[in-house]
């Protein structure tokens, strides 16, 4: 439950009849949207006291506060969304104005310099219990929102968009607002508006078009988000089993289940919002369903290609799982830090490339369907684009071709946004690893934990390279040789490892220390295809080992993203330091194969017991 409380805004523009009118739809439209406790501040009232109060006893109940202005003429789904918002993170209602006096940076709002802002505050907004120290804070300002945001305050951008909002200030401008909001169908525009307004261009033009009418269909026959995400998957692993047949017919009709299964995938979160029907859990599982369900494709890819006798399929299906692994690492710490650096601009003086670079990119995504727009939002090969390609190549050439096709292009795509994400770090003069359970993102193990950060130190990103490089080594002489003339290039793999976990506690402040997951991640599953190379496992079960390896660290990062609950699931279970270990001293021993299914049997059950214990917890 939401706390909310409307703010005395009309004073004596508008009539006390008219005003009261007014304050009472907006209580309606607050119950409406899920809140009960709902109290209004009169004109003249101590109204710094009293919503100091509201803070505190919301802070106390670890609920959010609700503040609106009692003079706003809105839609009801706008109050709907700012009580809703799926994280649990603050949000105010905005307009876009190019002579408002804020801004909005990826979603975020923020403040800005005259001139230069974006939107516009619509006296509302949504404030989360960990945001509630600086409105008790701020609430004796006269302008409380700057005021937040002077403090840090950075909170979620919630646009009107098709629906209408103002504050009104006289008689005629509240006429002519509900005038305003009568004239929007307000069920029409929802539904649009649960299409995500910056999409991919695939998904924009293949996908959106139609999809809103599956969403419609689902919300009438009640079905939940999660069960569209459950359909979504079927439809997925039908794919993946007719890719593994490797007829045409069933490459053909694999390619169009994989179609459809995209589109359920965005129909559960256009569901989602369309219906307010959001959970942290919900969240959590829609990202980790979208992975399993890629990986598992790849998989059928491989094992259809496999079926025909097409060489080097599975260790194209490892390079793509491992390579599309690393990349979502640094989406997420590379947007992690972005919001960060949102939150604590660098200084005016920061410029050089990566700020100049930085400007470009803002220019190119305020230019929204052109040929440079979508031209940015292709090259980094975000998922729509890669079920598509592997769709389509899929139906019209073999399951080699099309995994061939997803490293190329996830290849070229790491190094465009690698390079660009780089330089913009540097810019930004922020760390976002050091704001967080550093051990826990990183996984390390108790060895690490207790032993290695305890007695070493030393630079996090530097060393966890060294071990990316030696792992890479490590493959390439494995790939092209003889793995059996070269055992102690496995045996030292406890160099690196060493190296890597001295700085552990040390603190991931700099601007490129974001890095340091994705690095860790592509060192471990580098290592274990080394070991599998070595020691012959069948490469099914180095893809199973990597598959589960993708689920433990989709589900830490998953977590902070959508907001869930952590619970047991940051434990360490052996951690990349003691599984690169047990593994490597496995395959010396002759063991690789045992030890590779050990190791994934561990991490697997680990997982799932976790998921399902944290899934009843949640209901």
């Amino acid at each position: 439950m939401t706390l909310a409380v409307l703010t005395a805004r009309t004073g004596r523009a508008i009539p006390d009849g008219d005003a009261d009118r007014l304050a009472g739809e907006l209580t309606g439209a607050l119950r409406a949207a899920g809140i009960s406790a709902i109290d209004r501040l009169a004109p003249g009232a101590d109204e710094v006291a009293h919503l100091r109060e509201l803070a505190r006893l919301a802070r106390d109940a670890d609920e959010s506060l609700l503040i609106c202005a009692d003079n706003l003429v809105a839609h009801p789904s706008l109050l709907w969304t700012l009580a809703t918002e799926p994280a649990g993170r603050s949000t105010v209602l905005v307009v876009p104005d190019p002579a408002g006096d804020l801004k909005e940076d990826r979603g975020r709002v923020i403040a800005t310099t005259p001139g230069s802002g974006t939107v516009r505050y619509l006296g509302a907004m949504c404030v989360a219990p960990a945001d509630l120290p600086l409105l008790q804070k701020a609430a004796d300002h006269p302008d409380v929102l700057a005021e937040m945001l002077a403090d840090g305050f950075v909170p979620v951008a919630t646009r009107v968009r098709l629906l209408h909002a103002e504050q009104v200030d006289s008689p005629e401008r509240l006429a002519a607002a509900r005038d305003a909001v009568a004239a929007v169908d307000e069920d029409a525009a929802r539904l649009r508006l649960a299409v995500k307004e910056q999409d991919d261009f695939f998904t924009t033009y293949a996908v959106s078009t139609w999809s809103p009418l599956v969403t419609r269909a689902a919300a009438r026959l009640r079905l939940s988000p999660t069960a569209v995400t459950g359909l979504s998957v079927l439809f997925a692993v039908g794919a993946a089993l007719l890719f593994w047949q490797a007829s045409r017919l069933s490459m053909v009709l694999g390619g169009v289940l994989l179609y459809l299964g995209f589109v359920l995938d965005c129909v559960d979160g256009q569901l989602a919002r369309y219906t307010r029907n959001f959970d942290a859990f919900g969240g959590w599982l829609d990202t980790m369903a979208d992975r399993a369900k890629e990986y598992t494709v790849y998989a059928g890819l491989a094992a259809g290609a496999d079926r025909l006798g097409l060489p080097y399929a599975w260790p194209l299906a490892i390079t793509a799982i491992l390579l599309q692994t690393a990349r979502h690492m640094t989406d997420t710490w590379y947007g992690a830090l972005h919001d960060e650096a949102a939150a604590r601009p660098a200084p005016a003086a920061a410029g050089g490339v990566g700020a100049r670079l930085t400007a470009a990119s803002v220019k190119a995504q305020s230019q929204r369907g052109s040929l440079i727009y979508w031209a940015k939002r292709i090259v980094v090969f975000p998922i729509g684009e890669r079920w598509a390609l592997i769709s389509v190549l899929a139906a019209v050439t073999n399951g080699r071709v099309a995994l061939a096709a997803v490293v190329g292009f996830g290849l070229l795509a790491a190094a465009y946004t690698l390079a660009l994400r780089s330089l913009r770090a540097l810019s930004m003069r922020v760390g976002v690893l050091n704001t967080v359970d550093t051990g826990r993102h990183r996984d390390d193990g108790p060895l690490v934990r207790a032993v290695l950060s305890r007695v070493g130190a030393g630079r996090p990103l530097p060393l966890a390279a060294v071990f990316t490089a030696y792992a890479l080594v490590t493959v390439a002489v494995f790939a092209t040789g003889d793995p059996s003339r070269y055992p102690w290039l496995l045996a030292l793999v406890a160099v690196p490892v060493l190296l890597a976990g001295f700085p552990g506690r040390t603190r991931h402040g700099r601007a490129l220390d974001w890095l340091v997951p994705a690095a860790l991640r592509a060192a471990e599953y580098l290592i274990v295809a080394a070991v599998g190379l070595y020691g012959e496992v069948p490469p099914p079960l180095v893809f199973l080992l990597l598959f589960t390896l993708t689920l433990r660290h989709y589900d830490l990062t998953a977590r902070m993203e959508k907001g869930a609950p952590a619970t047991r699931a940051g434990g360490a279970i052996l951690g990349w330091d003691g599984r690169v270990l047990l593994l490597a001293l496995a395959a010396l021993l002759g063991y690789a194969t045992a030890g590779t299914v050990a190791l994934a049997a561990v991490v697997a059950g680990a997982f799932l017991v976790t998921a399902v214990s944290d899934w009843r917890a949640s209901h």
